[in-house]
């Protein structure tokens, strides 16, 4: 009964694993790695979202942002 339930709330309300990479290499240094609860704004240069705790974020990025979202 508990996994139909956890199945059913993360259907409603998804998370994702969101990847920032300052620049075209994914995997080095620069990379940021988020537990996303919901995006509030998703342009090329600009992201805001909530973190799983509720936090709200905004990335920048002056030349584009190399983003990945995979949903967990």
């Amino acid at each position: 009964m508990k996994e139909l339930y956890y199945k059913i709330l993360r259907y409603l309300y998804p998370t994702y694993k969101l990847t920032v990479s300052y620049n075209a290499i994914f995997g080095d240094a620069d990379d940021t790695t988020y537990i996303v609860r919901k995006f509030n704004a998703k342009e090329e240069k600009y992201l805001k979202f909530q973190t799983e705790e509720g936090d709200t974020i905004e990335v920048r990025g002056a030349e584009g942002l190399n983003y990945r979202i995979e949903e967990i």
